[in-house]
């Protein structure tokens, strides 16, 4: 075990604080800050407060992360952080410091795709990936399909969002219905109380004139738009809205979708293994149906536990921890944050 690098991951691409400490696929420490109350009144993420709350949040983390293992940074191989996508002023101050404690401890420094690590995080839970294997990674900012050969050379996009990304749309309507933010596990729970075949919703890109262009593609602005049309009908005519129905037929719209094409492109592409990443996968309703439509086809899912799929420094120290193991050079102290990193880019080359 302990030949098994030493890894150390800061997370600050949106509004979590996280730093986590693994060894080889053994997660050690997960200590996460976060300022979600900070923006639940504003309706989303303010970038500004977000780069701010890292700030004060990142040191203190940090601490909470390496007393939670019991090491120390001399103890630590290797530093990963996440350089993109994200919010730019966000990025930053998780590099910035990353650059610090790498100058100041004499470590390799890795900046890595922040998508890329929602799906080594769940080697923590489950394990090696088996490769070639499918995954759907589902959060505020992305709703993507890629076919991840070898997760420390690079993915390739199969699909992704042409408009509003999913947990997007969960917020939006969350808002839309008063429920607050953010709206992900707010409309699960409502969801719970509600009928999901109540009401008909569209079901974006699935139509047969769609499929040829958009095959593995998402489009949940037209849901959002015709869930707004919907209550406000219901206003105009002075009755009540049905908050938990609307919230079940949402929900229902949106992971009917997903698993849909998710496992058509596992069944496309031959792969028997799908994992779900990303803020949304912790959507109860989206693992159950998602378990249900693979088992019908021999697909095995993998969707690490809730606290994994949010965003968080395991995943970051994990992807770290693939690219030290397979040999890949570290980055240049002078990397960037790279707020449109394309997913093509695993790790930042040296």
């Amino acid at each position: 075990m302990r030949d098994e690098p030493l890894v150390l991951g800061i997370e600050t691409s949106c509004d979590e604080t996280g730093v986590g400490i693994v060894r080889g696929h053994t997660l050690l420490a997960d200590a996460l800050a976060s300022s979600v109350d900070q923006h639940a009144r504003f309706g989303g993420v303010v970038p500004e407060v977000a780069s701010r709350a890292h700030l004060e949040a990142l040191v203190p983390t940090m601490q909470r992360a390496l007393d939670e293992a019991g090491v120390t940074l001399a103890d630590i191989d290797a530093i990963a952080v996440t350089s993109g996508p994200g919010l730019a002023g966000a990025l930053l101050v998780g590099v910035a410091a990353a650059k610090g404690y790498a100058l100041a401890a004499e470590k390799p420094i890795y900046g890595v795709n922040h998508l890329a690590a929602h799906v080594a995080v769940d080697t923590l839970e489950h394990g090696p990936l088996p490769e070639p294997a499918v995954a759907m990674l589902v959060s505020g900012g992305h709703s993507s399909l890629l076919l991840v050969d070898d997760i420390t050379a690079g993915v390739t996009p199969l699909g992704a969002t042409i408009d509003d990304a999913a947990g997007e749309a969960f917020d939006k309507v969350a808002r839309l219905l008063g429920l607050g933010f953010p709206g992900g596990p707010i409309i699960d729970r409502a969801a719970r109380e509600g009928d999901p075949a109540s009401i008909v919703f569209p079901r974006g890109l699935t139509a047969a004139k769609d499929l040829a262009a958009h095959r593995f593609d998402f489009s949940f602005s037209g849901l959002k738009t015709a869930v707004a049309r919907w209550v406000e009908s219901r206003e105009r005519a002075g009755e009540p809205v049905p908050v938990n129905d609307v919230s079940a037929s949402f929900q229902e719209a949106v992971c009917d979708v997903l698993t849909a094409k998710a496992i058509d492109a596992c069944l496309s592409t031959g792969v028997k293994t799908l994992v779900i990443g990303g803020g949304v996968a912790a959507n109860s309703r989206l693992r159950a149906l998602a378990g249900e439509r693979a088992a019908k086809h021999g697909i095995v899912v993998r969707v690490p536990r809730p606290a994994l799929c949010t965003d968080n420094g395991a995943m970051v120290a994990a992807l770290g921890s693939h690219l030290v193991k397979a040999g890949v050079a570290p980055s240049r102290l002078d990397l960037p944050a790279d707020s449109a990193m394309g997913l093509t880019t695993v790790s930042v080359p040296g």
